[in-house]
């Protein structure tokens, strides 16, 4: 009895005790446990080959629970309607990203839900500024009310929403609090933030203030002092960033109050330190300033992370070895910002997250694929509460484009057909659960394992080899059930393009295409078998194996 008071008086008295114990938070409400669906299968054998990476997982070692929400994606207002584009929509069907995110990116600082072209608040300038150099012009603005086949207006959000079964994210305009003419121009954005809210009906229960605001690429970093009625600095900062947020906050949660509805909001936040001279004052004081004005008013960290050396051409080695590192980097840092002002750690949500690799087509090649599930397996680890990849759909900017599936201007494919990614995170999705299991240290570099379980205590196990060798993996499962059917998929790249091949192949089969990878790849059939004991398989060559084990 004096245990269970204790527990009780610690939930009162600090009501995130619980996230300490699961630091994804409210990103866990309301997610029921993970189904798998057994595969297509044809008969396999075990290669009967000298083991050189031997992998133990202990099922009775669990290690917490793995968000529904790490698998989603960004949607755009130029990625057309979409939602009566068949092919585009059965793909993002099976791939089940489960939550999209709106506007997206530098755009929601300009966007205006509520209104139509050429119809924006009569408080927005014609000519709004930037922090970077380019010249000064009439903004193109975006807007939510629109029948234009080549964009996707706010109500085509929320069917595309509903059509593929997935939760929203909303980002709202925070720069028109700052380049707003108005006489209270903060009142005026805090307030159509609000209106969204009430508009939205309790349909979407994640939001953001704002889309990296403390970029000089971002609309309302500076703003002109001759036009502004009250009273703020040319230049943008974590501080008064953070003053705005409790405005924002407190809006949008009387409104969500209003329409009895739950809504939590996420700040904008650094990712990582910035020690170098050319990232500016700003950027290295942003989470300072806001953390100390807003620090427990934020209900979670807002991250964007593009992994590797901005516009650099980096290798395979590179590219691979950023998923882990940046991602710790991002834990190890909020967790260090939180201590350094006593503030509870808060759920991490990665809401943009790619590569800035360039040069040779690396965005849309295999090894991208396989960064992906890397990415994913350190979120799971390191249990972050969302992500969303960016992005759906682009433009091909000669394979430097950062979209998943084509938009029709990428030579010999089809619009919309899958990038090699695609496959890679599908597979993921279908076959990693909702509970970690811890998996013992490997010896051999160059492989990663990330073990979980599903609600019918089937396993889920995912081998990335990102080594130039062939690897024979034998897999062992402690305190697991003797009798144990497999199914394996492996994902490999082809011999185009070099390093960076522009296909993927799924046991062994492809795409007729010039790029992608082969067509309905739930028709697949995994290979299979049966073992009472150990599994052991052929891991090739920078190739990642999706095993499901019953």
């Amino acid at each position: 009895m004096q245990r269970l008071i204790v527990t009780w008086m610690l939930l009162l008295l600090c009501p995130n005790f619980i996230f300490a114990q699961n630091p994804q938070g409210f990103f866990l409400n309301k997610s029921n446990r993970k189904k798998v669906e057994r595969p297509p299968f044809t008969k396999h054998q075990l290669p009967d080959l000298p083991v050189s990476v031997s992998i133990n997982i202990d099922y009775q070692s669990t290690d917490g629970r793995v968000s529904n929400y790490l698998y989603g994606n960004n949607a755009n207002p130029y990625m057309s309607r979409i939602i009566d584009q068949p092919a585009l929509m059965a793909h993002l069907k099976k791939l089940s990203p489960n939550i999209i995110r709106f506007p997206g990116g530098n755009l929601s600082n300009v966007y205006f839900w509520n209104t139509g072209k050429n119809k924006p608040p009569a408080d927005v300038p014609k000519v709004i500024l930037y922090g970077d150099e380019r010249p000064a012009k009439p903004e193109k603005l975006w807007y939510g009310i629109t029948d234009n086949d080549y964009s996707l207006s706010l109500e085509n959000y929320y069917q595309l929403l509903e059509k593929t079964n997935s939760t929203g994210i909303i980002c709202v305009n925070y720069s028109y609090a700052r380049y707003g003419t108005g006489e209270n121009p903060v009142q005026n954005a805090a307030h159509l933030a609000a209106n969204w809210v009430r508009f939205d009906r309790g349909r979407t229960r994640f939001w953001e203030i704002g889309n990296e605001n403390y970029g000089t690429w971002q609309a309302g970093y500076k703003i002109d002092t001759n036009t502004n009625q009250d009273h703020q600095p040319a230049l943008i900062s974590g501080k008064l960033y953070g003053e705005h947020f409790k405005i924002f906050a407190d809006s949008m949660k009387a409104a969500a109050k209003e329409i009895k509805s739950e809504i939590f909001i996420g700040a904008v936040m650094i990712e990582t330190a910035k020690n170098k001279s050319w990232e500016g004052g700003i950027i290295k004081n942003w989470n300072d300033g806001l953390l100390k004005v807003a620090g427990a008013d934020i209900d979670y960290q807002v991250l964007h992370n593009y992994y590797t050396p901005y516009d650099q051409n980096s290798t395979p080695e590179i590219i691979l070895n950023s998923a882990e590192k940046e991602s710790a980097k991002m834990v190890n840092y909020m967790k260090e910002v939180a201590n350094k002002y006593q503030l509870p750690e808060k759920p991490v949500a990665l809401t943009e997250w790619n590569i800035f690799a360039v040069g040779s087509k690396q965005s849309c090649s295999f090894i991208n694929g396989m960064h992906a599930t890397i990415v994913l397996g350190e979120l799971a680890k390191l249990k972050f509460g969302m992500a969303s990849r960016w992005n759906l759909a682009n433009g091909y900017s000669d394979g430097n484009d950062h979209g998943m599936f084509s938009k029709g201007d990428e030579p010999g494919v089809p619009l919309w057909n899958p990038r090699p990614v695609y496959y890679y995170m599908y597979y993921f999705q279908r076959f990693f659960g909702d509970e970690l299991l811890k998996t013992n240290p490997i010896s051999q570099t160059g492989i990663l394992c990330y073990a979980s379980k599903f609600e019918s205590d089937a396993v889920g196990t995912i081998i990335v080899n990102k080594s130039h060798k062939v690897q024979i993996v034998e897999l062992a499962i402690d305190h697991f059930k003797a009798n144990k059917t497999y199914y394996l998929y492996t994902l490999t790249g082809g011999n185009d393009n070099g390093a960076f091949s522009q296909k993927v192949f799924v046991n062994g089969k492809t795409t007729s295409y010039s790029a992608g990878g082969p067509t309905n790849p739930d028709k697949i059939k995994a290979l299979s078998g049966s073992t009472n004991n150990k599994i052991k398989f052929e891991s090739a060559p920078y190739s990642v194996q999706y095993l499901l084990i019953e």
